[in-house]
């Protein structure tokens, strides 16, 4: 490595070859935070390096990072030890997981914007190194990303490695530019049913005359619809999480007015910022049931896993990563996944040799009669 960097207490060491330009952009106790170039990729990306404190309430100065880092234009990943699971799955031995101590993080998560990009290898990420009868292990460290992170690089992996010499496992993160124009398919909310002015803009548009043969016109039709309404729904709805958060804070602001004053004119303030957050709320509620696919759980154990569903709600396109072509051999890459699929389905679609066993189909009852 040609250059390095520590924070502040020297707990997080960031190193880097001359193959990388990285301008830190921010350092504290729990973070590094650097916009990062190499020699070999088309994009500027930034990452955050993370060793949070183990408390929830000292984390929380590097969740307002967060929320900081998540308005930035650039892809954005944020990697390393969190000091704290999503979910009671990522928990194995010791006593029962108060699912109370992950609520900030699966917050962050939701108002961020970002996506676990989950992982291969072993499932946890650290252990507490005791005998087995008190042996704990837990999933503290993964890697998270943005939106735009994943049009860039979809293809992002993280491989859970073998642990020496620490408690914690080793994560080797593998980027893979994506220089192919991926298809954004329109998706339409349930919410923008409910607004006063949707039909009448559906109707509008739809009624503005299109030239041509009637496949034609539908088609033009339908794209100009999907780019209206995409349009109108950034314009009337903006960042629904980040409106609701702002009247929660109004909310707190008046109400201590009132009891300072109780003025008619703070009460009716009052009254009109709840009622704008309950019409927020709602349409907060709607869009995370749909992009979920989730029924609202009310208690109990539910809200585990409602919690964990939110978190993993935003789904990445899938690809093959690698394959195994036998005698445990991995392929890895576009090209060589292609060739080693090819040569595998010509071997067996080309056998005029072998005599096809066909004993095992008597274990297949006889369900069409003659």
């Amino acid at each position: 490595m040609d250059n390095a960097v520590y924070n502040p207490n020297g707990k997080i060491w960031l190193f880097w070859t001359n193959d990388c330009t990285c301008n830190i952009l921010e350092t504290d106790e729990q973070h590094i935070t650097g916009e990062i170039e190499h020699v070999n990729h088309i994009n500027t990306f930034f990452i955050s390096f993370i060793y949070a404190k183990c408390k929830d309430y000292h984390r929380r100065p590097l969740w307002d990072r967060h929320l900081n880092f998540s308005n930035c234009d650039l892809p954005w990943c944020t990697i390393e030890d969190f000091n704290v699971i999503t979910s009671s799955e990522e928990k194995l031995g010791g006593m029962p997981y108060n699912m109370n101590k992950s609520f900030d993080l699966v917050s962050v998560i939701e108002a961020c914007g970002l996506t676990d990009i989950g992982y291969t290898g072993q499932q946890y990420t650290w252990w507490n190194q005791r005998s087995e009868e008190a042996r704990v292990w837990k999933r503290l460290d993964r890697a998270m990303v943005n939106d735009k992170w994943l049009e860039l690089m979809p293809q992002t992996t993280i491989l859970h490695l073998p642990s020496v010499g620490s408690d914690h496992f080793p994560l080797l993160i593998e980027i893979i530019a994506n220089v192919k124009n991926n298809v954004r398919y329109f998706k339409s909310l349930h919410c923008w049913v409910h607004h006063e002015g949707f039909m009448d803009l559906v109707k509008a548009c739809w009624d503005r005359p299109v030239n041509g043969d009637p496949m034609w016109t539908l088609h033009q039709k339908i794209k100009r619809l999907t780019s209206t309404l995409s349009n109108w729904s950034k314009k009337e709805f903006e960042d629904i999480f980040a409106i609701v958060k702002e009247y929660e804070e109004k909310i707190k602001i008046v109400e201590e007015e009132v009891i300072l004053n109780n003025t008619e004119e703070s009460r009716t303030q009052l009254h009109y910022i709840n009622a704008q957050y309950i019409k927020y709320l709602k349409l907060e509620e709607s869009i995370l049931k749909q992009k979920t696919q989730l029924q609202w759980f009310k208690k109990g154990d539910a809200n585990t896993k409602y919690f964990h569903a939110l978190m993993m709600g935003r789904r990445r396109r899938p690809f093959i990563h690698k394959i195994c072509t036998g005698d445990d051999v991995w392929v890895q890459g576009d090209h060589n996944i292609a060739s080693a699929t090819c040569e595998y389905f010509q071997k067996i679609f080309s056998r005029h040799n072998n005599k096809i066993n066909e004993d095992i189909l008597q274990c297949i009852p006889t369900l069409i009669t003659l």
